[in-house]
């Protein structure tokens, strides 16, 4: 079993930038994948970023590159999205997921998610 906590959300404005960090406790946090995700009212979740367990490769959802920065700490069991430049439209509920065996966007593929935390931009 692993445990996910997200930290970091909050109100900001547009063009600011925002850390998100998660920490993960139980089974060994190296060995897994992490991903983030997020979901807005009336939406579905969808795929925000991925990092593989190493730290060597990373994933973004299209609307995401150039803006947000996935990155993880296996010292730290902890897994951050570094996000700037926000717009309004990123204003939604950001979750971290850890999986075993996959990576990427597909939200099936993780085994366990966190709570959440809540990031709003305002225009």
């Amino acid at each position: 079993q692993v445990q996910l906590v997200e930290s970091g959300g909050g109100l900001v404005q547009a063009g600011d930038s925002l850390r998100l960090s998660c920490v993960a406790s139980g089974r060994t946090f190296s060995i897994y994948n992490m991903g983030w995700f997020r979901q807005a009212p009336g939406k579905e979740r969808e795929f925000v970023a991925s990092v593989t367990w190493t730290g060597g490769r990373t994933s973004y959802a299209d609307s995401m590159k150039g803006r947000f920065t996935i990155s993880r700490d296996n010292a730290k069991n902890t897994v951050y999205l570094q996000m700037s430049s926000l717009k309004p439209e990123d204003t939604a509920i950001y979750y971290c997921a850890a999986s075993r065996t996959s990576f990427g966007s597909r939200k099936s593929g993780y085994d366990y998610w966190g709570q959440g935390t809540q990031v709003t931009v305002s225009s």
